[in-house]
């Protein structure tokens, strides 16, 4: 693995008094995919979104490459560059077609030349298999096109990680292939991702690594083979269960 880009250190996240992370420590290293599985409700896309300085901490460190982000050094509309996010849903202006959804900011933010730029966007709209949709509107798009617009709107940013929280969620189960297909691709090329989903079979697939959380903590951190074969805390255990049991009709241990 590469330097550490993210150091979390003892985070803590409250609504209304309501701790909603505790104490949570990790490092994510350049390269690398760390999946974030958990019950709805954990803390999985509020840690996200920390990250990503949507949300503010109330206790602990956020560092990336060493800089605390909430030292107020460097700001936010900055760091998140270099710290891209996708949500699940696509947020694409309506009024604008593809390529100026994607532009938008490269253009007004990094005050890119818009001939830079859109041959950045092309170029990514051609690896996605979109390139034919760029003078296209959202509503003309699947829901699965417009989230591998969003993937690429996000990746024109030139960001050095990518966090993606739920974005198949929305999606139609026939759609949501298209749309791992491009993170998969992403995780190949080294594109470092912390990816929040429900989608097992993927997160085994694409994960360097496994972090399992519930009630807002961090239960297990494991590679996934280790993970989904033999998980080490009790409620991972039953997590898997429920899910296989699900999937399957069957437990984690009879599949």
């Amino acid at each position: 693995m590469g330097e550490r880009l993210l150091q979390l250190r003892q985070v803590e996240k409250s609504f209304d008094g309501h701790r909603v992370l505790k104490r949570i420590d990790l490092d994510v290293a350049a390269g690398e995919v760390v999946v974030i599985l958990g019950p709805s409700g954990c803390g999985k896309s509020t840690l996200l979104r920390c990250l990503n300085g949507l949300e503010p901490i109330q206790g602990g460190t956020l560092l990336f490459k060493g800089e605390d982000l909430n030292a107020g050094k460097v700001p936010w509309r900055v760091t998140r560059q270099k710290i891209g996010m996708v949500f699940q849903s696509y947020h694409l202006f309506p009024h604008m077609t593809v390529l100026d959804n994607i532009l938008l900011g490269p253009l007004k933010v990094q005050k890119r030349s818009r001939r830079e730029a859109a041959a950045d966007a092309e170029k990514l709209l051609s690896r996605v298999g979109l390139l034919d949709k760029k003078n296209a509107y959202p509503r003309q798009l699947s829901g699965g096109q417009q989230q591998r617009i969003a993937i690429v709107r996000a990746l024109c940013m030139r960001p050095e990680v990518m966090l993606f929280d739920e974005v198949t969620a929305a999606l139609d189960p026939e759609m949501v292939k298209e749309v791992l297909e491009v993170m998969l691709d992403l995780a190949r090329e080294g594109m470092t991702m912390l990816i929040v989903t429900h989608e097992m079979r993927f997160a085994r697939a694409v994960a360097d690594r496994i972090v399992f959380m519930d009630g807002g903590e961090i239960c297990e951190i494991a590679p996934p083979d280790a993970f989904f074969n033999r998980p080490q805390s009790g409620r991972a255990r039953q997590f898997l269960n429920r899910f296989f049991e699900i999937e399957t009709g069957k437990g984690r241990e009879e599949v």
